[in-house]
């Protein structure tokens, strides 16, 4: 199935754009009303409620009394995080219960407030911010859901900020004004799913575009998300859209560090269902002497494109990536010959499907960039 993490500040909209996504299909889990279920009467998530906080967050009928619990749990710090204590993991459990009665081709929008507080965004295929400025979230929670202004206040001040939340984003949903469209996402979650269950990547042709600003938090995210699939193993962005200032394909290139290739094997799968499906064995053009083999996997997201080298940590093919993507950012010159070509080769090879002929007519120039990469690595080293 397709994992997406859906989150945003208290009062942003979520439950809206919820809404939307399970009217085209998704299977919606709200942390919410998970929340609310491990607090049931005759629960022990509510014993415990009531033993860290006090006969007086239940009402006479001997259900949660929700805004005195509030009032309590986020006045300070440590109250907040003693619910979270009681709550979380009994929350965690019905989420694993809940996924796992999903279909194998469902999209499943995992609605929760605190992915970020938590750190979850690395365990999603995709993630989804949903945005509104802390004064329409304050008005809208003391209008329409009829909350204290000061507990408002408290619960916005004590969840993740804007910056901390745009660092997760991959689709970043503004809900300040209208209702955001997610037809184009729903269409791109569609295409993900199938992509993931199919073992497919997306693909396209070698079109060369201006250097986004955007591509460094992008790589962030995605190769945490690589990392966490892999173990913890270590990650690089390499290739062009590595070099801030140069022209490139939009793709994001990362490579994997290994023990070795049967170590890539053993991976396989795990990457695959993470989203980066197995495109094969291949050899890297030997630039030097040793072994250049790899196992290349590629991004199944439609709406973004990854290619991802498995390589042994250390092996020349390995240390040649870093090399190469360092000098260009070292070297201005090169830089410019580089875009150049590129931009060339990209409009020559416009309707190339997959890419394989514009990089083939790449070598000559990276043949001949061999030795300038090797003196500016040996003049890092002295």
């Amino acid at each position: 199935m397709l994992r997406v993490g859906l989150t945003g500040g208290i009062g942003s909209g979520k439950s809206t754009v919820a809404r939307l996504l399970a009217e085209n299909g998704a299977v919606v889990i709200d942390a919410d009303k998970l929340a609310r279920e491990v607090l049931e009467p005759g629960t022990d998530g509510l014993a415990e409620v009531v033993k860290a906080f006090g006969e007086d967050v239940l009402n006479a009928d001997g259900t949660l009394d929700r805004a005195a619990l509030a009032a309590k749990a986020f006045a300070t710090e440590e109250a907040r995080q003693t619910l979270n204590g009681i709550t979380h993991p009994r929350i965690g459990a019905l989420t694993g219960q809940r996924m796992s009665e999903a279909a194998e081709d469902a999209i499943v929008v995992h609605d929760i407030p605190l992915l970020v507080e938590r750190d979850m965004a690395a365990v999603y295929h995709l993630v989804i911010v949903v945005f509104a400025d802390s004064a329409t979230r304050l008005e809208r929670l003391v209008t329409s859901r009829g909350m204290d202004r000061r507990d408002a206040e408290n619960r916005i001040a004590a969840q993740a900020t804007d910056e901390q939340r745009r660092a997760v984003a991959d689709v970043w949903l503004d809900n300040s004004g209208e209702v955001p469209d997610v037809t184009a996402l729903w269409d791109r979650l569609v295409g993900f799913e199938k992509n993931v269950r199919t073992g497919s990547y997306a693909s396209g042709s070698p079109i060369v575009v201006p250097y986004d600003e955007r591509w460094p938090a992008q790589a962030r995210r995605i190769a945490r998300r690589i990392s966490v699939a892999a173990g913890g193993r270590r990650v690089e962005h390499i290739g062009s859209t590595a070099v801030p200032g140069l022209a490139a394909k939009d793709v994001l290139d990362f490579q994997l560090a290994v023990e070795d290739m049967e170590t890539a094997d053993e991976l396989r799968e795990t990457l695959a269902q993470a989203g980066f499906p197995y495109v094969g064995p291949y050899v890297d053009t030997p630039r030097g002497e040793g072994d250049w083999s790899k196992r290349l996997h590629a991004g199944a997201d439609p709406g973004r494109r990854v290619n991802l080298h498995l390589r042994v940590e250390g092996a020349p093919n390995w240390r040649w990536a870093v090399d190469f993507r360092d000098w260009l950012r070292h070297d201005t010159a090169a830089r410019e010959e580089y875009a150049n070509l590129k931009l060339e080769l990209s409009q020559r090879f416009a309707a190339d499907g997959n890419g394989f002929a514009y990089g083939e007519a790449k070598e000559p120039w990276m043949e001949a960039a061999v030795g300038r990469v090797e003196a500016y690595r040996g003049g890092q080293e002295s």
